[in-house]
């Protein structure tokens, strides 16, 4: 029995939602929803980009590994965006690790049919950009937030970041793979966790983690998170105004289910 969720849409991935009518049609009978399961390795360091993928309801890691096997998280992609910059951008191997951080949904379409359509020089080419623009961003203030801040509040932005591409308030993750993600070890996501959930901002429980206090978090995350929140979400879906405002049917896509 096929577990796809029957309010799917590729729509519901903002850069695939701000498309003009005809580019999105070309690309729809291409797009084939795949589950991301937590934990699921969709790119290894330096293996081949044969697809990319637009995120739905699941979130993405990017994870710099080094030498000796240590990682830590240098971008989240969500529902914001796609995963696979580098097939457009000249690229034709991964240079970091992508895993998922919460389980999900997302439309796989082949790196090579992105290309041809990239090139057309239409709307796609510059959404893509300006969330290439966006992403870099986002990793810059990763390093800036890792380097000055402590972890309590690199797990708030962590938290933020998350939530901003999650239709809910709580996340399922273990305290081992949030450590992965920031690079630090157990036992200071341990005391982190500790810290805001005795503050009421939070409550974490046997791998699930709820936001109690949003207003909190963002107080706590202060400048690296608006930084975020001003710079890194360029790609929120806008209608065209000379089509009309109804959506697509959903029949054409459910038959790509």
């Amino acid at each position: 029995m096929s577990n796809t969720p029957r309010s799917s849409s590729p729509q519901q991935n903002h850069l695939l939602a701000g498309l003009p009518r005809a580019e999105y049609e070309r690309l729809l009978p291409h797009l084939e929803l795949v589950p991301l399961p937590l934990g699921k390795v969709l790119y290894e360091v330096g293996g081949r980009l044969d697809h990319v993928y637009f995120p739905t309801t699941a979130v993405v890691a990017l994870l710099y590994v080094m030498e000796n096997g240590a990682s830590a998280e240098i971008g989240v992609v969500g529902n914001d965006g796609i995963l696979g910059i580098a097939v457009f951008m000249g690229g034709d191997t991964r240079p970091n690790l992508a895993v998922v951080q919460n389980e999900g949904h997302a439309y796989r379409l082949k790196g090579q049919l992105l290309k041809q359509e990239f090139c057309l020089g239409e709307a796609l080419q510059h959404q893509l950009l300006r969330y290439t623009l966006a992403l870099t961003t986002q990793m810059a203030q990763t390093a800036i937030c890792n380097r000055h801040y402590p972890v309590d509040q690199q797990l708030c932005r962590w938290l933020l970041l998350s939530l901003d591409r999650l239709s809910s308030n709580e996340l399922s993750m273990t305290q081992k793979l949030i450590a992965t993600i920031l690079g630090v070890r157990s036992k200071e996501v341990t005391k982190a966790t500790g810290k805001l959930q005795s503050e009421g901002l939070i409550h974490y429980s046997r791998g699930c983690i709820t936001v109690l206090n949003r207003p909190g978090l963002e107080a706590r995350g202060r400048e690296c998170y608006e930084a975020d929140r001003k710079e890194t979400r360029p790609t929120a879906p806008r209608r065209d105004r000379s089509e009309p405002s109804k959506r697509l049917s959903m029949t054409r896509v459910a038959s790509l289910q």
